[in-house]
């Protein structure tokens, strides 16, 4: 299924008309594994009705990558195409097909042929400026790892200064997930939503016809499922050590955020732990989380870090399956009823949270909030916990924000709490301890407020928004 991606497709449609710095165009279009790039890639290539040349590389021997390349060149079997030595003679005899005629060349997974051959990037540069740029071709390298990905733009590859543009291609947002479950209630997609993000193989792997919970039983638990080998192949197919790696994830996933917790928990030494992290940072399946409100000069230096799982499909499974992997294929029913009884509380601190954040991002945007944001995160620390800030710096503005994943109501004790205690106490862990800052609230809510919570915001002029608000706002903003 093809969704959204308009924003993509208007910036690919661009390279059709572009002059400069030349005709011709080289494209870096990147982004983790399922998120969907070859699809952008061959669905926009077929509305353009350009000669397209599609190429996806695997781990194999360069002479047989450069082989099986020209045979898609040529639209011949691969026994048909002639053999070459190195990267430059494949070049060599590729140009003179290009004439005048206006094509696109997507080579996929493109950092195999750099790890098989790394001549293969200053082969294709020799290539691009020398002939490909003064022709009317579309190149466009996809790949998955994406640090990889990243450093063919730095100043030491091959390539550097040779793009024409970029594309990191993230998820699908939380809108998109209506059309993929039609039928469901927003809290099961918000729940789906902590549980697989945007990513849209694994929202296609849903069965839209039954429940979250029969899901949980009959897709993420099934050991023939797509989900049972997925987080093993986002590992090796990146690291070459993943049984180390794999600890610190599980550690994580377990709810250790400190070095100390996690070295505790992962049994690795801190000596060394802060290398594999890093390696799981640029992966982008771990990341170093700050609160908003420490001041932006003293971010690099802070020591208030905390270690989250990025992505979160394995955020789901550190939690709640891989602890237990070698019991879920004799009974997963034990398992359903392990994820039921703390799956509230997951979603809550995940993907609610999280959704909230980004309604506050929209809302700022479109002037709704009392002051525009310029950073949004959360807060913790001594004193206290606050879900949502957001914060002004420039002007000495705060936003201070609670959210209940509960079945109830929220009562009045919970804003008199964010507005008597949690508010005070953030306050002093700003700057110069909040003097001159001008402090709001907001309470979001899956189920809404009692009558006299709302008094109590009222009073307070804290906003109130609830779920179905929450997911009509951030509709509006896709």
């Amino acid at each position: 299924m093809f969704v959204d991606r308009e924003a993509e497709l208007d910036f690919l449609n661009s390279l059709l008309t572009r002059t400069h710095p030349s005709v011709a165009q080289m494209i870096l279009l990147y982004g983790r594994r399922r998120v969907g790039k070859t699809l952008l890639a061959r669905y926009w290539a077929e509305t353009t009705r350009l000669p397209t040349i599609y190429f996806a590389a695997e781990q194999e021997p360069s002479g047989i990558q450069r082989r099986k390349l020209f045979a898609k060149m040529l639209g011949v079997q691969m026994t048909q195409a002639p053999t070459f030595e190195a990267w430059a003679d494949l070049w060599s005899a590729f140009v003179p097909q290009l004439n005048t005629q206006r094509k696109i060349l997507i080579l996929d997974e493109v950092t195999h042929l750099a790890e098989s051959d790394p001549a293969f990037l200053s082969a294709l540069q020799h290539a691009w400026d020398q002939h490909l740029k003064q022709s009317k071709v579309i190149v466009i390298l996809s790949g998955s790892h994406v640090h990889t990905m990243e450093t063919l733009l730095a100043h030491g590859s091959p390539l550097f200064g040779r793009f024409t543009g970029q594309l990191h291609l993230e998820p699908l947002t939380f809108h998109n997930l209506r059309l993929f479950v039609p039928n469901w209630t927003a809290d099961e997609r918000v729940g789906l939503y902590a549980i697989v993000g945007g990513v849209p193989a694994y929202l296609e792997w849903i069965n839209p016809q039954v429940s979250l919970s029969k899901n949980l039983r009959t897709v993420f638990l099934d050991k023939k499922s797509p989900f049972a080998g997925e987080p093993d192949t986002l590992l090796h197919d990146v690291l070459s050590e993943p049984r180390m790696h794999r600890g610190i994830l599980q550690a994580i996933g377990l709810g250790a955020h400190t070095l100390d917790e996690i070295s505790n928990g992962s049994l690795i030494g801190k000596t060394h732990l802060p290398a594999y992290l890093q390696r799981l940072q640029e992966l982008r399946f771990v990341e170093r989380r700050l609160p908003v409100t420490v001041p932006p000069a003293r971010r690099i230096k802070s020591r208030q870090g905390r270690y989250h799982l990025a992505d979160p499909f394995l955020r789901f499974y550190f939690r709640f399956i891989a602890p237990d992997r070698a019991e879920i294929g004799f009974d997963p029913d034990v398992a359903v009823s392990t994820i039921r009884e703390h799956l509230r509380a997951f979603v809550g601190a995940t993907a609610f949270e999280e959704l909230c954040r980004t309604w506050v991002v929209h809302s700022s945007v479109a002037k709704r909030l009392p002051f525009q944001i310029q950073d949004v995160g959360s807060h913790w620390s001594r004193r206290v916990q606050v879900d949502v800030v957001g914060i002004n710096w420039s002007k000495k503005e705060i936003l201070a924000g609670e959210c209940k994943w509960g079945t109830d109501a929220v009562a009045r004790e919970v804003l008199q709490e964010l507005h008597e205690i949690k508010l005070p106490h953030l306050m002093k862990d700003l700057p110069e301890e909040g003097a001159g800052w001008k402090a709001h609230t907001i309470a979001f809510s899956r189920a809404g407020f009692t009558p006299a919570a709302q008094e109590v915001a009222k009073a307070n002029k804290t906003m109130l928004i609830d779920l179905t608000q929450l997911d009509r706002d951030l509709g509006k903003a896709r």
